[in-house]
């Protein structure tokens, strides 16, 4: 294990040496025995912890009741990341990459990390920016560069959040409730990290190499019908979108509260994403509703029907089906049809799935569709016609 310096350890959490002495003697340390025992890694994170909690306005009494208790534990894997000493300030990293500051400043942004982390720039961000520019310098359009990156960050950050949040209510929440000593706590806490740290890369990276194989050949298959149908104003791609919720929702978290509605959620948001055809996914989830596109508006009309067919405890979904050219940005779609979609899902009963004329005049007689009529929708001006889907009706 390295051997940090007293001046080393009072450095990286932005403190004095003196602070960093009174904290030990106070007792606020319990990984440091005290002089002349040499200072180790998870002792100094211990101190970084220290440093943001008194930053925040926690008092020494307060702190040293948490880390008794063993509620600071988790924080001591922080040890596990590098901790690079040389720093960059944000015009020496733009002569080492060619990248402009205003552009480093941006892509930083972009990704989700504030100005403090470009005013702390270290050797893992010279790597980063360094990549950056290798991927611009190929000839990749800046357009999509931003998009690509605001995908990632948005991506990467909720998994990183989830990962924390995950091992906290399920591992680290549990040992304090056990009674376990802080320090124990905290060399369990170490030790699993320790060993599934390094999995983490490895995962991401076959994920992501599995997902790009899977989405070329749906974007392959999707220009060929493009082509034979018509293809959408550039920039614009032409999908099935539909949104799907749960029905009286609202009623039922006062009925079950909070967490057993969330439950059922859960479960739903389950069975959506794997029932999905290949060719549609999971967009986005807001509350009880999930927003679902596909390439292939006929097996998505089909899933939706299929579904509800399935779905028979309560709360029953409610699916909203439409189709029509959408423009693509930032890993989402936004526009007039997309809109549309929403609101169509609004005016769909518990069990029903209401589609608009667009989406019965792509799907044809592989499914039985109701007339409703034509309705005006709100926020839309014209009126949309909806039919209510349905299988088809064996004979007899």
């Amino acid at each position: 294990m390295t051997e940090l310096s007293l001046a080393q350890v009072a450095a990286s959490a932005g403190t004095t040496p003196a602070t960093v002495r009174r904290w030990v003697k106070a007792g606020l340390v319990p990984q440091y025995p005290g002089p002349p025992a040499p200072w180790t890694g998870p002792a100094a994170a211990h101190v970084r912890i220290i440093a943001r909690l008194r930053e925040r306005g926690h008092s020494l009494q307060a702190i040293r009741e948490a880390s008794d208790s063993g509620r600071l534990a988790f924080g001591f894997v922080e040890e596990l990341f590098p901790h690079h000493e040389t720093r960059y300030t944000i015009d020496e990293a733009s002569k080492l990459t060619g990248l402009e500051p205003a552009l480093i400043r941006r892509f930083y942004a972009t990704v989700g990390l504030g100005d403090a982390s470009v005013a702390t720039l270290d050797d893992q961000d010279l790597a980063l920016l360094r990549d950056a520019a290798a991927v611009l310098d190929a000839g990749f359009p800046f357009v999509a560069f931003i998009q690509l990156a605001r995908v990632y960050g948005q991506a990467l950050a909720q998994m990183a959040d989830a990962s924390v949040r995950l091992v906290h209510l399920y591992v680290h929440e549990p040992l304090m409730r056990d009674g376990v000593d802080a320090l124990e706590m905290a060399e369990q806490m170490e030790d699993l990290t320790r060993q599934v740290l390094p999995l983490s890369a490895p995962v991401m990276q076959r994920l992501h190499e599995r997902f790009l194989q899977h989405f070329v050949e749906q974007d392959v298959v999707g220009h060929m019908e493009l082509d034979m149908d018509g293809a959408p104003e550039l920039g614009r791609l032409r999908v099935a979108i539909a949104f799907a919720d749960l029905a009286g929702y609202t009623r039922m978290t006062e009925e079950l509260g909070d967490a057993e509605a969330a439950g059922v959620v859960e479960r739903f948001l389950e069975r959506v994403e794997t029932t999905l055809p290949d060719n549609a996914r999971v967009i986005k989830t807001i509350g009880d509703e999930v927003m679902v596109v596909g390439s292939d508006v006929a097996a998505l009309t089909a899933w939706a029907v299929e579904f509800q067919a399935a779905e028979l405890q309560r709360p029953r979904p409610r699916i909203g089906v439409h189709y029509g050219d959408v423009v693509y940005r930032d890993g989402d779609y936004y526009g007039r049809e997309v809109n549309q979609a929403a609101r169509v899902v609004a005016r769909a009963a518990a069990g029903e799935v209401l589609v608009t004329g667009a989406v019965a005049d792509a799907v044809g007689s592989v499914l039985r569709f109701e007339r409703i009529g034509a309705v005006k929708l709100k926020g839309f001006s014209d009126t949309t016609e909806l039919l209510v889907a349905g299988p088809v009706q064996e004979p007899g």
